[in-house]
């Protein structure tokens, strides 16, 4: 899905840009090379932090109807769309079928049961996914 961001340069080349249909969003960079990239990183730590607090995710308008509603501010700028997966954030649990090491299924299920914010094995294995893999 296509998420129109609105971008400006400054004088030394840095850049910083905003997505009209995420308030909240924004992003930067010391080129506009650099803002580019930011943009789909702070689109997708934004929409994981909306997902974490259980709010729904905006749908993007086009840009032309951001331009007949706000003329006035998108001057001087130029706009980006930015391509984003929404599958990454299907947060629908999903029953699956794994093979572990026995002595490591154990491990597992001392930890979950010294830290009880872990409701369960499930739990553990998804926030140790979360803070392995990117984005």
């Amino acid at each position: 899905m296509f998420y129109p961001a609105y971008i400006h340069s400054d004088a030394d080349g840095s850049a910083s840009g905003f997505f009209p249909d995420v308030p909240g969003c924004y992003f930067a960079g010391d080129s506009l090379d650099d803002a580019f990239q930011d943009a789909r990183s702070a689109l997708t730590v934004h929409f994981e932090t909306l997902c974490e607090m259980r709010e729904e995710l905006p749908a993007p308008d086009a840009v032309e109807r951001h331009l007949e509603n706000n003329p006035d501010d998108y001057t001087g700028g130029q706009w980006l769309l930015v391509d984003i997966n929404m599958n990454q954030f299907d947060g629908r649990a999903e029953r699956i079928n794994i093979t572990l090491p026995r002595r490591l299924l154990v491990k597992i299920d001392r930890f979950v049961s010294e830290h009880p914010h872990f409701a369960n094995r499930s739990a553990f294995l998804a926030e140790a996914a979360r803070r392995v893999l990117p984005g």
